[in-house]
């Protein structure tokens, strides 16, 4: 049976170091996760792509939900990433795909992946990224890329993902499809690492002109309070749009710049970087108890760590990837 990576199964699957569990956000959101794991399976390195999390910024009501750059994988990787028109029965586009050898990402409900047990799965309908390595129509199953790992799906399931209960006068399932094509021969690990170098530059030019986590300092304890009236899994959406996707992005800068060369490279600005993930976290669980005892006087400070933490870090930077940038 076809299959874009043949050598990997869902049982007894590895998930890449960048989603163990000992991190303090071993998982991010559903972007970028997918493609930490796609690109491992492939034999490359994710970490090479992460320079783009330096340009995230707070948008007023959230921070930027972090994605990789698609002109970025093809300059790292050679993976050309376009949209796939939908015009006939969804699963007939991933098999004409996969025949080829790519990989289809989809947007799909995650109301039918038991991979979100607990959280979605049989309770809510959820939009969701998913990149399918195996599709068996005959028998209804797959296998699947998905957040920080690779998964299988059968039966009812498989029904409810391509909403093969839509009547046929219901408008058509048309979910938003890429493709991503990979090249004919493996990119040079040299060639990884010095577009990614180039890549750090640009994007740590790109970064926002004001600090982004005081931005949302200001503003975090209004937000907390006019929700404190909402159903309470409003507060698990809240969180996941702010403090993880913070949380999140800084963790990864730090793996960027481990990976490029840590301390010798970049001082202490990995420190920096982790400074502001682990200060997101704690005020995860802190924003939780406000929530319960309807007490938020205490959030007006509780950031002022990682807002210090995020100007030593393009403090550090500037001084490293900024001389780079202007000697070049």
């Amino acid at each position: 049976m076809t299959k874009v990576f043949p050598a990997i199964n869902p049982d007894g699957y590895i998930q890449h170091p960048l989603h163990a569990s000992e991190r303090m956000w071993p998982e991010t959101n559903c972007y970028v996760d997918l493609w930490i794991e796609v690109l491992s399976a492939a034999g490359l390195p994710p970490e090479a792509m992460l320079g783009f999390t330096l340009s995230q910024d707070f948008e007023g009501d959230q921070f930027t939900f972090f994605k990789v750059p698609l002109e970025d994988l093809e300059a790292l990787y050679g993976i050309r990433v376009s949209e796939l028109a939908i015009f006939d029965n969804v699963e007939n586009h991933v098999l004409a795909q996969i025949e080829r050898g790519r990989l289809c990402l989809l947007e799909m409900d995650s109301f039918y992946m038991p991979d979100t047990q607990g959280v979605g799965y049989g309770k809510e309908h959820g939009k969701t990224t998913v990149a399918i390595n195996r599709l068996d129509v005959k028998n209804r199953s797959l296998d699947y890329f998905h957040n920080a790992g690779f998964f299988h799906l059968e039966g009812d399931d498989f029904s409810g993902l391509f909403q093969h209960h839509l009547e046929e006068t219901a408008p058509p399932f048309l979910p938003y499809t890429e493709f991503a094509k990979f090249p004919d021969a493996p990119v040079s690990q040299h060639h990884i690492r010095t577009v990614a170098e180039q890549l750090l530059r640009h994007h740590f030019a790109r970064r926002p002109s004001k600090n982004p986590v005081r931005a949302f300092a200001k503003v975090f304890p209004a937000q907390v309070e006019a929700m404190a009236d909402r159903p309470f899994g409003f507060f698990h959406k809240y969180a996941f749009n702010t403090l993880r996707q913070l949380g999140a992005n800084f963790e990864l800068t730090a793996s960027h710049l481990q990976w490029l060369g840590g301390e010798v490279r970049f001082g202490e600005a990995q420190q920096h970087a982790l400074r502001i993930a682990e200060i997101s976290k704690t005020v995860q669980f802190q924003l939780a108890r406000a929530i319960t005892r309807r007490k938020f006087d205490a959030l007006t400070t509780v950031l002022d760590p990682a807002v210090d933490a995020w100007d030593l870090l393009m403090q550090d930077l500037t001084r490293s990837v900024g001389a780079a940038s202007e000697a070049a």
